[in-house]
């Protein structure tokens, strides 16, 4: 559960979609114009208020031994919900009747979370939540709706396609200038 709402100043692991995506988007601007503390993100709804709500329960009940861990290494900044014994531990709350889709975002959040954490050990603890779960976060966790996912550490992915990209945005950061992927091809060869 992260403490502030305030993302700007740094990325996080969460944001590796925009620090590999296409920079050219007004979904991009937008994120980071958030980094640059210009704009704010308040966004918040029945299903990210459960999933807050539900994580400590969750990690309770899979008995994780720490919560809520944070690093920091430049500008990033990487808060991981749980962490035992040298695993990773994060927790993905979904709506049960759909299904879980253990997507691509969530991989590569996981191999900056490791990266970030110096392990190569990683679990997406994925829990289904049912409609009366949105309405009341007292209910019990059901194990028959929590399942977990290992993840493999990819050091290509985090070597060479995140940090060059990460590296360049991080300097953009601190200038408080706009990124542009024609800028980055000249900053990668130099």
């Amino acid at each position: 559960m992260i403490a502030t709402n305030d993302r700007s100043y740094y990325i996080g692991a969460s944001d590796t979609k925009y620090v590999i995506g296409n920079w050219k988007t007004k979904t991009f601007e937008n994120w980071w114009l958030e980094k640059l503390g210009i704009r704010k993100n308040h966004f918040q709804n029945k299903y990210t208020l459960a999933g807050t709500n539900y994580e400590h329960k969750i990690l309770d009940f899979i008995d994780s031994e720490k919560k809520d861990l944070q690093v920091i290494k430049g500008r990033l900044r990487v808060n991981i919900d749980g962490f035992t014994k040298g695993k990773i531990q994060e927790v993905k709350t979904y709506n049960y009747e759909k299904g879980f889709n253990l997507s691509k975002d969530y991989i590569n959040q996981c191999q900056i979370e490791m990266y970030a954490f110096d392990t190569t050990d990683c679990e997406i603890v994925a829990y289904g939540l049912e409609e009366k779960d949105y309405d009341n976060y007292f209910r019990n966790i059901d194990e028959k709706r929590l399942s977990k996912y290992q993840i493999e550490y990819d050091k290509d992915f985090v070597n060479i396609t995140y940090l060059p990209r990460y590296n360049y945005l991080e300097k953009c950061l601190e200038k408080g200038s706009f990124p542009t992927e024609e800028e980055y091809e000249t900053y990668r060869k130099n």
